[in-house]
């Protein structure tokens, strides 16, 4: 059957200036050439950009889902010739300057690829089959429901030992995703659980963190790990530090030092890594990222590099000899990249020479509940407690994207801040486990006509 698809993009005179990504880093660079002479054609799988910082509070039932994803063409609807197409991008032909999808090809200019990144599980099957990620909306709405299912399976069960293993949540990786997703859940189990399931035993309700470096938030101070460690205890949370797990069959977690714990849920928050486009070099992909130079030109072979292709973001990796390893994955990194690429692309269609990229360290922050957050912040000043949750709270409401998202979200810290509730706590779209015939039957129940 003939494929009656096409990406049915206009031809143009200007420069075609094609992103592959609607993450942070897209978004950004797309808002700043608005009212450049260029056309913008922007391809990403879904139509809404994420607000990945908050996720946890979507898998938690604090906020809703749309309060923290914004529609692609609303945010840059404004930009004259901008196109945005919801479509699988299958590769880059950087010979002929063309992209692959899968309605056909297109020709551009200028690529910058901003495709972020996926959840890593080191190369464990098992563990993906089984566990729980946490990287996309879709990602907090399964979770949301299986947290959901779980509570109301147990309510049906007379066994202690199966009410203790369906109330076991054991999360994986302790940086600020597993840190903040612990810390909402020990408030779930505080303050929201026991008016909703008061003949339910709560002290069967486990919340196991599990790191495999010495300290929490190991990518910030050693004291912000510390005090971490502190709320969290306080709060309930079982953590373990130095443990690496090396299976999770969908019934027991495997340590590597060979004991086990039986648990119907992983949330699996111990990493991500790149997600690089087919067709690039093998020269191009360092540890799953696109190596480029300090300009984001995607590294080509021989100290050579491409002077049209771009990459930014969490796929990047500007190694240089003062950045083996490149800047760490996180959302400010990418912002300040989009930015900063628009300001390049422009410069290079009118032969300007190009400005190298330097990220600025606005410092790091993360939440554990309420009033307790923790940050490290530019000139060695470290904040906790109620100012450094507040500090966190205008932070995220700052580059939340779009009004109506702000004030959503703002309205909803409001609320359960002074009612100690978590008002969404709904099983839409029931979560489905593999091997698990209850939560199958569950489902089916939900989707009967």
């Amino acid at each position: 059957m003939k494929n009656e698809f096409n990406i049915n993009i206009p031809e143009t005179e200007k420069p075609r200036v094609i992103i592959v990504g609607g993450g942070f880093a897209g978004v950004n660079l797309v808002r700043k050439l608005k009212g450049k002479n260029v056309q913008v054609v922007l391809f990403d799988r879904y139509n809404y950009h994420t607000f990945q910082p908050l996720l946890y509070q979507v898998s938690t039932a604090g906020l809703e889902p749309d309060s923290v994803a914004g529609p692609l063409r609303k945010i840059i609807e404004s930009i004259p010739d901008f196109h945005f197409r919801m479509i699988k991008v299958l590769g880059v032909d950087t010979k002929n300057n063309k992209l692959h999808t899968l309605v056909g090809d297109i020709e551009f200019d200028f690529l910058a690829i901003a495709t972020g990144a996926r959840m890593n599980y080191f190369g464990n099957e098992e563990i993906m089959k089984n566990a729980m990620p946490m990287k996309q909306l879709p990602h907090a709405l399964d979770l949301r429901s299986y947290l959901f299912q779980q509570l109301e399976q147990a309510t049906l069960k007379s066994n202690p030992d199966e009410v203790k293993q369906l109330l076991t949540f054991i999360v994986v990786g302790g940086g600020p995703t597993g840190v903040e997703l612990a810390g909402a859940l020990a408030e779930l189990k505080r303050h929201v659980l026991p008016k909703d399931y008061p003949t339910l035993d709560l002290a069967q309700m486990r919340i196991i963190l599990v790191e495999g470096m010495n300290s929490l938030l190991p990518q910030m101070s050693a004291k912000a790990g510390k005090i971490t460690h502190k709320y969290l205890s306080k709060m309930g949370v079982d953590i373990r530090l130095g443990q690496l797990i090396n299976n999770y069959d969908g019934n027991y977690v495997t340590f590597k030092d060979g004991h086990t714990l039986q648990a119907q849920t992983v949330i699996w928050a111990a990493g991500v890594k790149g997600n690089p486009l087919e067709g690039l070099p093998v020269e191009s992909i360092y540890k799953g990222r696109i190596v480029t130079n300090e300009y984001n030109q995607v590294f080509k072979s021989d100290n050579e590099y491409f002077n049209n292709i771009f990459a930014l973001g969490d796929v990047a990796m500007i190694r240089t000899k003062d950045l083996p390893e490149g800047y760490p994955m996180l959302a400010p990194v990418a912002i300040q990249q989009g930015r900063h690429a628009a300001r390049n692309i422009v410069n290079a269609i009118s032969n300007k020479n190009l400005k190298p990229f330097r990220y600025v360290n606005k410092g790091a922050l993360a939440t554990v509940g309420r009033n307790k957050a923790i940050g490290d912040l530019p000139g060695n000043i470290f904040i906790a407690g109620f100012v450094g949750w507040v500090i966190w709270l205008f932070v995220h409401l700052m580059y939340l994207i779009g009004f109506r998202n702000k004030l959503v979200v703002f309205t909803n810290w409001v609320w359960n801040y002074f009612s100690y509730d978590r008002g969404i706590r709904l099983i839409v779209r029931p979560y489905v486990k593999q091997n698990d015939p209850l939560t199958k039957e569950l489902a089916e129940e939900y989707l009967e006509k």
